[in-house]
């Protein structure tokens, strides 16, 4: 796509926005297109491993809180709660989330909230410790989920700071890869503490697994505080409804972010097959709950593998049919995990589903950064966010309820009603697929993705 010196919701800048200062030489990896190359530059680099840490930290952190919060409880409304304590700082806090990211340092944003949620891990870490009552973690996780709203925000707007505009696809492609590889690797981590933790017969084996966390947001302060590059504001805007809805303005104008938000928020709510892998692993593929953990895994897995191949390889020259193309892929994968009855064959369907939203993931991430003007990109990410974040907690709700209430209704059992709902989701998925392609014809014929 030819790109224009007016900055339109339709048009990528003509050059990559950048900070108050140009950066030195060895700042910005540039001259070499070779897969590593991003690596060289320092900031991305401090970055990137702080990245990994933090999403490390928090991986191993989700997965402790739920096997507390159902071990002491018992419920799976308790552990229904918690995603609800997560969405309630998302439709609070976005907007004004998205005015602080364009307003002020997002360095210091990412670091002060970072911070912050890291806190709050402590204060779970000791309720935890001292079995203090349940409702008190909610009151910490809500802390921690209202400071990372603003985190995310100021995050995905801050990566566009640190790499030149040719890069950044591949750095949005390393950031993929260090969040898959921190899914696969983060609960595994925890379960190991937690069991080690058991054995020597403590009565809080949570614990250490949310303390290791918090020491992780540590380590992303630091690195992240060692970044030289700034996000420069040319003019402070005040908090007025206006401004916090520039967002959503910004979005609605730009039919290529439009487009692309809306198929991934659709995907996202009746493509996923994860919320309903329990039923799968016990009363269909018959794997058990070690079957449960490697089906769990091959999303990741499949995932990290397609970010590997896809640093490797030109940035995509067709970038809209490859973001059409990988969701109809996702969607025919989780039609075929629905209907699947051998392990191995789901196993793989899965693989492919997270190899697929990988693409989408990259595609989507790129462009909705590369079409914004900086001074508009935390707000805009953060309805980004409010729009993907939402819709993974309500297709997990979409999922069971489909198969709660159409399986007794065709009169089979709830097995049957999770074959339904995941299987109708796959289909809906490709038929968003198609209106998408024909309300936004500009998706479909987006160039190279640089």
């Amino acid at each position: 796509m030819t790109t224009h010196k007016a900055e339109s919701p339709e048009d990528p800048p003509s050059v990559p926005a950048k900070s108050d200062a140009p950066a030195a030489s060895d700042d910005l990896a540039g001259t070499d297109d070779g897969p590593y190359a991003l690596l060289r530059n320092r900031d991305f680099t401090l970055y990137l491993i702080g990245r990994l840490a933090a999403m490390l930290g928090q991986q191993m952190f989700a997965m402790a809180l739920g096997w507390e919060i159902y071990d002491r409880t018992g419920s799976a409304m308790a552990l229904g709660f918690v995603g609800l304590t997560q969405m309630i700082p998302m439709f609070l806090f976005t907007l004004p989330a998205g005015h602080v990211a364009d307003n002020y340092s997002r360095k210091r944003v990412m670091v002060l909230t970072t911070a912050v949620a890291a806190a709050a891990g402590l204060g779970i870490a000791a309720i935890s410790a001292l079995r203090a009552p349940v409702p008190w973690i909610y009151l910490c996780l809500f802390i921690g989920s209202a400071a990372r709203t603003f985190m995310w925000a100021a995050n995905a707007a801050f990566l566009p700071n640190l790499v030149d505009r040719k890069e950044f696809p591949r750095a949005v492609t390393w950031n993929t890869g260090v969040f898959q590889l921190s899914a696969i690797a983060g609960p595994a981590m925890a379960g190991v503490i937690i069991a080690w933790m058991a054995r020597h017969h403590s009565t809080a084996p949570a614990a250490l697994v949310y303390v290791i966390s918090a020491l992780a947001s540590v380590v992303f302060c630091v690195l992240v505080g060692m970044v030289r590059r700034k996000h420069a504001v040319s003019a402070k805007e005040p908090m007025t409804l206006q401004t916090l809805l520039t967002g959503f303005k910004f979005v609605y104008a730009s039919k290529i972010i439009l487009g692309i938000i809306t198929l991934d928020m659709f995907a996202v709510f009746l493509g996923g097959a994860t919320a309903l892998l329990p039923i799968y692993a016990k009363d269909i593929l018959f794997v058990g709950p070690t079957g449960l953990g490697v089906l769990r895994a091959a999303l990741p897995i499949g995932s990290l593998l397609c970010a590997f191949i896809m640093n490797h390889r030109p940035p995509l020259q067709k970038a809209g049919r490859a973001l059409l193309w990988a969701v109809v892929v996702f969607g025919l994968a989780t039609v075929a995990f629905g209907l699947s009855t051998w392990f191995w064959f789901s196993l793989l369907m899965l693989f492919t589903c997270g190899a697929a939203d990988t693409v989408s993931v990259v595609v989507r991430h790129t462009l909705v950064q590369m079409l914004t003007p900086d001074d508009k990109r935390g707000r805009v990410s953060a309805v980004n966010n409010l729009f993907i974040g939402t819709s993974n907690e309500l297709g997990g709700f979409e999922s069971g309820t489909v198969a709660q209430v159409f399986g007794p209704m065709i009169g089979h059992t709830i097995v049957a009603g999770a074959v339904v709902s995941v299987v109708s989701g796959g289909i809906g998925t490709m038929l968003v697929v198609g209106a998408v392609a024909l309300i936004w014809p500009q998706i479909r014929r987006y160039g190279k993705l640089a």
